[in-house]
């Protein structure tokens, strides 16, 4: 891991999270480069091992088994994920634009994006069939198709290669396993079968698909597709799934990039730079010039530690070293069942124990991608007295509002504050926002600010101002004005500009669509990012978290669970599958940065009390309203919505610094069996709104336009400032 005291001073931009790409910010974790930012760009926060598709496809692996969670390898080597996908590079500016934010900065840049199998001349092509690559969109759409398949289903793949008959053989076993009786028709456009195989390989691999009931038909070129079938040039065949596995066919962006370029794909020389020396290039996307190779992910891992040592060696001006791929290689073809065929130097042969064999390879490769060893942690100076060990004990400190002081030590400070004396000060601490007369309006200002749980500065810039606008947006207040407060991790003057401007560029956006500006703040340096903001707002009938009655609905926006799953997240946890938690955080990271406006523009007409759930949890601010409203309430337990994975990991012990103080706060208020996730400190977390009962169906259905997991999720009771869980 990087020491955060040596300052970052420039930038390796990873694009894509290819294997090769994978496996560099692995033994990037392991001895990283001191003043180096590491970035990787995919468009996903998982992607798959390719050699473990046919198996999943067969059904004898689940989908979690074959998935790289590059968020959690990011998060072991200290890397930056963005997620999101590269349009093209602007070489002279050094700078990868991307789909959805702004151009990134790069100072050396690695391409490993793989490549597509789709047929964009093929008529129908887009509505009605399916590429094999990208892999992650196909595994999910033969899992529907499987689900739903009728009884003798019928399938054509149009490619006639290895890859072609190892899917068809995949999927006629998993359909034959679930008792139906496929059909299944392979197009191959050549005259020869399966070429690059070896005669004795070759003639194996009929065998076996002639066994399997399986057509391959040669000389054969789809003319169209339909959802119903396939057209050939004097045939049609019915087909219920349409598969495309022919040819390996480069992105399209690549060819504005201006590197040179073989049949689209980028050409590199033995170091693995193309034609612009900052611009490596790897995997299947790239053309070994010196020694052409067919695209297989053998060369793509091997690649990997020369691509590490290259990057690396350029930044330091030493030697690079160079890349000579052996001229064969081992060619392991999955059969369908649990049985593989084994093709290398004109050899051949097959069976149960060459599965084991490749299984046993897959499961190591995945193993150096999901288990991780533990890193060395600092160890304070000796002698430890008992009171520093006590609080060393504790588990690392959360980012965002976990990281909050807890709610009775925050309430006992506030108590020693001398009540507001000025006539244009209506109300100061203890709501979510301090009031302040301006003309005929109410003028209400708060601040907030977060330490960085992620090391992508533009996501914690858009996740930082929705957090602050969460107070304004409580109140049914306006936005109107932010001032900035950033401080900076230790950087060059370059990355100091380059930081700055991602902060305060995404921040602008998200306070302009609120119809706020920014109007100014302050930066410092310290030993990690800390974003704040200062935010005011206007109302003519701000909303406090007083006038709750018996018999009023609760309602809460969004679903709960983040400052767990952050936590988790970064004790480098995993979950039991399908989601893999690099998807949990992903989705977590979604809901954060989902603006509360359109909500509060909804409730604040009607709401008679509200607040936003952050720090203190959903019982926490829930219990601040009934103390004010002199109430109680019900929540129905099974009606709060949680994150994706939140639970699982609650279930597991995970949990955000403040949970316990969260908890300790509400001994004796709080009766029932809460789960964990109810005391849990939301960053950018939803509304709790207190409405009368006969508005629930209107405001919830113009609710769930913006959010859609919007829940009435108890009621307002009589009674002491009490909660009853049911």
């Amino acid at each position: 891991m990087q020491d955060p005291t040596t300052p970052l001073v420039k930038d390796i931009v990873l694009i894509g999270g290819g294997h090769t790409h994978a496996l560099v910010v692995r033994m990037w974790a392991m001895n990283p480069l001191p003043g180096v930012r590491l970035t990787l760009i995919n468009p996903d926060p998982v992607t798959p091992y390719t050699g473990m598709l046919p198996g999943l496809i067969a059904g004898h692996y689940t989908r979690a088994a074959i998935m790289i969670d590059l968020i959690r390898l990011a998060r072991f080597a200290g890397a930056r994920v963005i997620l999101d996908r590269a349009t093209t590079i602007d070489r002279t500016a050094q700078t990868v634009h991307l789909a959805g934010r702004p151009p990134l900065p790069y100072d050396i840049a690695s391409i490993d994006i793989g490549i597509t199998s789709d047929l964009p001349e093929l008529p129908g092509f887009a509505a009605h069939t399916v590429s094999a690559k990208p892999l992650g969109p196909y595994a999910a759409a033969w899992e529907a198709f499987v689900t739903h398949a009728p009884t003798a289903p019928k399938l054509v793949i149009i490619g006639g290669g290895v890859g072609g008959v190892e899917l068809a053989l995949a999927s006629a076993h998993r359909l034959r396993s679930t008792g139906r009786t496929p059909h299944v028709t392979i197009l191959q456009s050549g005259a020869e079968p399966l070429p690059g195989l070896s005669p004795r390989a070759r003639r194996a691999l009929m065998a076996a698909l002639t066994k399997a009931g399986i057509t391959l038909i040669l000389n054969a070129c789809a003319a169209r597709a339909d959802a119903t079938h396939v057209t050939l040039q004097d045939t049609t065949l019915p087909s219920d799934f349409t598969l495309t596995v022919a040819g390996a066919r480069p992105q399209d962006w690549l060819n504005t990039t201006g590197l040179t370029l073989k049949d689209g794909f980028i050409t590199v020389g033995p170091t693995l730079q193309s034609s612009d020396p900052a611009i490596f290039a790897a995997g299947d996307c790239a053309d070994l010039s010196h020694a052409p190779r067919p695209k297989a992910g053998v060369f793509a891992v091997r690649a990997a530690p020369v691509l590490l040592h290259n990057l690396r060696a350029t930044l330091t001006e030493t030697p690079l070293r160079q890349f000579h791929p052996q001229k064969d290689y081992l060619k392991l073809i999955s059969l369908g069942d649990r049985r593989a065929l084994a093709d290398k130097w004109g050899l051949q042969t097959g069976g149960q124990w060459l599965w084991r064999i490749k299984d046993r390879i897959d499961a190591k490769f995945m193993a150096k991608l999901g288990v991780f060893p533990a890193m060395p942690q600092p160890q304070p100076a000796k002698p430890v007295i008992p009171a520093l060990a006590e609080a060393l004990a504790e588990k690392p400190l959360c980012g965002g509002c976990g990281a909050k002081v807890g709610f009775s030590r925050l309430a006992e400070s506030l108590s020693a504050l001398p009540r507001p004396t000025r006539a244009d000060v209506i109300a100061g601490a203890g709501d979510d926002a301090a009031l302040l007369r301006h003309g005929a309006d109410v003028q209400v200002i708060t601040t907030d600010h977060l330490r960085s749980f992620t090391c992508d500065p533009r996501l914690m810039a858009r996740i930082t101002a929705v957090h602050a606008l969460g107070d304004i947006w409580a109140m049914g207040a306006q936005p109107q004005a932010a001032l900035s407060q950033i401080t900076l991790p230790r950087l060059s003057p370059d990355l100091q500009s380059r930081m700055i401007a991602e902060v305060l560029d995404e921040a602008a956006k998200v306070f302009a669509a609120a119809g706020a500006d920014i109007v100014g703040g302050h930066t410092a340096i310290g030993s990690e990012l800390t974003i704040g903001f200062t935010v005011t707002g206007l109302s003519r009938r701000p909303i406090t978290k007083s006038g709750a009655r018996p018999g009023d609905a609760i309602l809460l926006t969004k679903p709960l669970g983040s400052g767990t799953i952050l936590a988790a997240e970064m004790a480098m946890a995993q979950l039991s599958g399908p989601l893999l938690m690099g998807e949990a955080v992903a989705i977590a990271f979604a809901s954060m940065t989902q603006s509360q406006g359109e909500a509060s523009a909804t409730l604040a007409p009607h709401a008679r009390a509200m607040t936003d759930v952050t720090g203190f949890g959903l019982l926490g601010h829930l219990i601040e309203v009934l103390q004010t409203s002199g109430c109680g309430a019900i929540l129905q337990a099974t009606q709060i919505p949680f994150l994706p994975g939140a639970a699982e990991l609650a279930a597991a012990g995970f949990a955000s610094s403040i949970a316990a103080a969260n908890r300790a706060a509400l001994v004796g208020r709080v009766t029932g069996q809460p789960s964990p996730l109810l005391y849990d400190p939301q960053t950018g977390g939803g509304l709790l709104a207190v409405v009368p009962a006969d508005l629930v169906g209107f405001l919830l259905t113009r609710l769930r336009q913006s959010d859609p997991e919007a829940a009435i999720i108890g009621y307002i009771s009589s009674g002491p400032p009490a909660i009853v869980v049911t």
